[in-house]
């Protein structure tokens, strides 16, 4: 897939668990798990936000285009 997700850098650049996120922006650890797979279909620009918030950071943060 040529867009990636960046989210487990972001949390360690935070020293945050994927469980604390979780807490803090109201999204399941299934779901949070799912984007930070990148076996994600779909993410709605509110989850991006609140993410983006929490992790004081960009959307382009954490999702990433590569060219194959």
């Amino acid at each position: 897939m040529p867009i990636i997700t960046n989210l487990d850098v972001q949390l360690a650049k935070n020293k945050m668990t994927l469980t604390e996120l979780s807490n803090k922006v109201g999204i399941t650890i299934a779901n949070l798990s799912i984007l930070k797979s990148g076996k994600a279909k779909a993410v709605r620009f509110s989850t991006l936000e609140s993410i983006c918030e929490e992790l004081n950071c960009q959307p382009s943060d954490i999702l990433e285009y590569v060219e194959n």
